[in-house]
């Protein structure tokens, strides 16, 4: 016998209709301006397309094996989601609540057959999905024998280079050989940070006191860009890097170039001049240029990038400022704070002259 309804029913089930309606409602007008936002990020990614991030476009071997795995999961993951989704999805719809029930339906309590039966499940899979992940993990973090080796030291908030073999530094833009497995061991000079180059291999820490491994291969030359991927501070956003990939030729060639000292300016020369205002400013603090620095200098001892082929290198300051637009390097020498908050680059009140002068010298480092 169907139940009868209570007086009021009527009224309070249509004033209760209302209130979902205005939640609704409010509802909807709380997520537009999440969506602008998110749409508004998205484009931020978008203002340098060949510098996007993304570990599902590899261009070389490691990390398309790791961009298998990441697809292999995701596979296994969006099987998993219809499976679960339908089922929720068929059960709403098949038992949903009608007008005309005339009883509560069964209640049921628990099957202890069926609750085993799907924690088992995703435990074996889980365990299936491990293996190959774990096997990449260690494949990938240790170094063969004849792999060519560079040290990488993190700072706040740049990336620093030095190629034992060859001792050369460098910063910011790490310079390797095709069809070569290299080998990076790592190091933080202060906090965490995380080196990652998406198109060649996935993360890996920089711990300080710790030295952990990273293998990079690349197939073809070109530029791949990464970004410190650990929060290390004010100017995390501006600590970027780039591989540059080039032949076995061009880097043999590369090492002999860099590890060559600075060339002296010519007398009377602006580039002179700004060696001068170098000098005078005390740069040499913080900053090495061989064949211009005094002998005990070293880049052990000094807080800031090697110099000595500065204007050899596609950008600076953390990989955030390039040389090829114009005026750029002259803002970054009339603050640098500005540029990158918290940076131990102080601003040091120079007048145009100086910066004119002194950026002559620093272009005239190749």
């Amino acid at each position: 016998m169907p139940l009868a309804p209570r007086p009021c029913e009527g009224d309070a089930r249509g004033l209760a209709g209302g209130f979902r309606t205005v939640n609704r409602i409010r509802g909807v007008r709380r997520l537009v301006p999440l969506a602008s936002m998110a749409l508004v990020l998205s484009a931020c990614s978008l203002t340098n397309p060949d510098g996007v991030l993304d570990s599902l476009a590899p261009e070389g071997p490691i990390a398309e094996d790791l961009a298998g795995l990441y697809w292999m999961v995701f596979w296994i993951a969006a099987v998993i989601f219809v499976l679960v989704q339908g089922g929720l999805v068929y059960t709403i719809i098949k038992y949903r609540a009608r007008r005309d029930d005339a009883e509560e339906p069964k209640q049921i309590h628990g099957n202890p057959r069926l609750e085993v039966v799907w924690t088992v499940i995703p435990v074996i899979i889980l365990a299936a999905i491990s293996v190959p992940t774990v096997q990449r993990v260690f494949k990938y973090t240790e170094c063969a024998p004849d792999a060519y080796h560079v040290d990488v030291i993190g700072h706040q908030w740049w990336f620093e280079y030095y190629y034992p073999d060859a001792d050369v530094w460098t910063a910011n833009e790490l310079v390797i050989p095709t069809n070569q497995e290299v080998c990076l061991t790592m190091e933080s000079e202060d906090v965490l940070h995380n080196f990652w180059i998406p198109k060649l291999n996935g993360k890996r820490y920089l711990v300080p006191g710790q030295e952990t491994t990273l293998l990079m291969l690349a197939d073809d030359e070109g530029e791949y860009y990464g970004h410190c991927a650990e929060f290390c501070g004010l100017s995390h956003a501006r600590m970027r890097m780039r591989v540059i990939a080039v032949s076995p030729a061009d880097f043999d060639q590369w090492l002999v170039d860099q590890a060559e000292t600075a060339v002296m300016p010519a007398d009377g020369s602006l580039a002179a001049e700004g060696l001068d205002v170098f000098n005078a400013q005390a740069c040499t603090s913080c900053h090495l240029v061989r064949g211009v620095s005094t002998d005990s200098a070293s880049n052990e001892s000094l807080i800031g990038p090697d110099l000595t082929h500065f204007n050899s290198r596609g950008s600076f300051a953390g990989s955030t400022l390039e040389h090829e637009n114009p005026g750029e390097l002259a803002m970054w020498l009339e603050d640098p704070p500005t540029w990158k908050p918290g940076s131990f680059m102080p601003n040091l009140n120079l007048t145009p002259e100086q910066i004119e002068a002194l950026e002559a010298y620093l272009r005239s480092l190749d």
